[in-house]
C-alpha cells in the first residue's frame, strides 16, 4: 500500500494525529473544522455545481442507489441518510417509499441542511426531519434504522472507519448500508480525460459559479486520496457488515458500495 492510500489516522512528529486534507497533511482535529468551511462556502450553489461538473450525471447516480434500495411502499421504513444536506437523495427515498417511509438528514453542516429544509418546504407532511450532528457521533438510539444512505460524503470524514461503525450500530439487524462514492475510473483514455477536466475544468467552474476554486479544488484531491474499491469494501467488512459489494457506474467515475447487517 502506497502512501497516497492510507485513510486511517497516522501520527506525525509532533505526536499529534494526521490525515489529509486533500493532497495536504493536517493534524486529524483540524480537518473536519476545514471541511466544515468548505461546505458552508459552496452550500447554496451546490447542487448547481454537481449539474454542471457532472453534466447531470448525477442525478442518474443517486436514482440508481434509490433504486438499489427499494423503501418499501407498504410497510413502515425507517431511512437515514448521512451527509446529505440539501435533500437530493432524501427526496428520491420518500418519493420512492410508500406513506410509511420517514427519512432523517443528517449532516455536520447547518448551511447544507438550511438548503435542504427550504428544498422540501411542507412537501411531505412530516415524513423527513433534519438533523445537525457528526457521522462519527450518531446522537441516534442502536437498531433503529432500515438502511442507510451517504452519497458523495464519506470520503471527507476524518476517521472513516468510526463513521462505518455507527452506520453498523444504528441500522437495525437485516438494515441495508448503501455509500454512492467517486471512485476509480478504469477505463484507458477515459481516465486521462477525467483527470484533466478534473484539475483544470472544475477548479474554474468553482470559480466562476460557486466564486470559490479552492474549495472545488480540495473536493478533486479528496476523491484522489478515496481508497480503491477493494480497499474500502475491507473497511466495510472490518466494520461488520456482511455481504459486501461494489458496483461501478460511468467506467468507474463513481462506485455504489453495499453491506448488509446480518445480526
Amino acid at each position: 500500500m502506497s502512501s497516497d492510500d492510507k485513510t486511517s489516522a497516522d501520527t506525525g512528529f509532533s505526536g499529534e494525529a494526521n490525515t489529509h486534507f486533500g493532497f495536504e497533511r493536517v493534524a486529524l482535529s483540524e480537518k473536519q473544522a476545514r471541511v466544515d468551511d468548505v461546505f458552508r462556502s459552496v452550500a447554496k450553489r451546490y447542487d448547481l455545481m454537481n449539474d454542471l461538473m457532472s453534466g447531470g450525471l448525477h442525478r442518474a447516480w443517486k436514482s440508481n442507489l434509490v433504486s438499489m434500495l427499494r423503501p418499501s411502499r407498504s410497510q413502515p421504513f425507517r431511512h437515514l441518510d448521512v451527509a446529505g444536506g440539501t435533500g437530493d437523495v432524501a427526496f428520491r427515498v420518500l418519493d420512492a417509499g410508500g406513506r410509511g417511509t420517514h427519512v432523517t438528514v443528517l449532516d455536520i453542516n447547518e448551511a447544507m441542511l438550511r438548503v435542504g429544509a427550504e428544498r422540501a418546504g411542507d412537501r411531505f407532511d412530516g415524513r423527513i426531519d433534519f438533523v445537525t450532528a457528526n457521522a462519527e457521533a450518531l446522537p441516534l438510539p442502536g437498531n433503529a434504522f432500515d438502511a442507510y444512505t451517504i452519497a458523495f460524503g464519506i470520503r471527507n470524514v476524518p476517521r472513516i472507519d468510526v463513521a462505518l461503525a455507527e452506520a453498523y450500530r444504528v441500522l437495525a439487524p437485516g438494515g441495508r448500508f448503501l455509500c454512492l462514492e467517486f471512485s476509480s475510473v478504469d477505463m484507458p483514455v477515459l481516465d486521462r480525460i477525467y483527470d484533466a477536466y478534473s484539475f483544470h475544468v472544475i477548479p474554474r467552474l468553482g470559480a466562476r459559479v460557486a466564486g470559490d476554486a479552492e474549495s472545488y479544488r480540495y473536493l478533486v484531491e479528496s476523491i484522489r486520496k478515496f481508497p480503491s474499491p477493494g480497499r474500502f469494501a475491507g473497511m466495510i467488512e472490518a466494520a461488520g457488515f456482511s455481504r459486501v459489494s461494489h458496483r461501478a457506474l460511468t467506467g468507474g467515475i463513481v462506485a455504489i458500495h453495499s453491506g448488509w447487517k446480518i445480526a
